[in-house]
């Protein structure tokens, strides 16, 4: 009888510009992502234009933030990751917390966004929301990104 491995379920990880500016801070999140059985599939550094931001976040356009968002995301260089785990969604929207900083500092102090976010708007991460999202934010950064063999 041979043991099946889990079903992996994949998400897209966004280490955004204030994070990336820390040299330091990528390859610790890295290992605290790892640490929490997700796995880093791939990963690559992204320095967008705002053309970019705003293909990225079209649904947000019209959005009081959505000018501010796009500047923030264009203001340097940031990290894309393809995670995978049984999970990986729900798990690593766990790992960052809240969307708001400071509601994480509160009701979540041991998340990424509270130990490192700024502002509602420069919250230093991204996680994809659900299956669909995931797929098509994937395919945004890892064009070749082989889903088949992750299934």
């Amino acid at each position: 009888m041979s043991a099946t491995r889990p079903i992996q379920q994949l998400t897209l990880a966004l280490l955004k510009p204030d994070i990336c500016a820390n040299p330091l801070l990528p390859p610790k999140i890295i290992e605290t992502i790892q640490a929490r059985n997700l796995n880093v599939l791939q990963q690559k550094p992204v320095l967008w234009s705002q053309a970019d931001a705003e293909a990225f976040y079209g649904e947000h356009r019209g959005k009081f933030f959505f000018e501010r968002l796009c500047g923030y995301m264009t203001s340097g260089p940031f990290m894309a990751l393809v995670l995978s785990s049984p999970n990986a969604i729900k798990d690593w929207r766990a790992l960052i917390g809240p969307t708001h900083p400071v509601r994480a500092r509160i009701n979540a102090p041991d998340t990424l966004r509270a130990l490192y976010g700024l502002t509602d708007t420069r919250n230093s991460f991204h996680g994809s929301d659900s299956p669909d999202n995931a797929k098509q934010e994937i395919k945004f950064f890892f064009k070749d990104f082989d889903f088949k063999a992750h299934q």
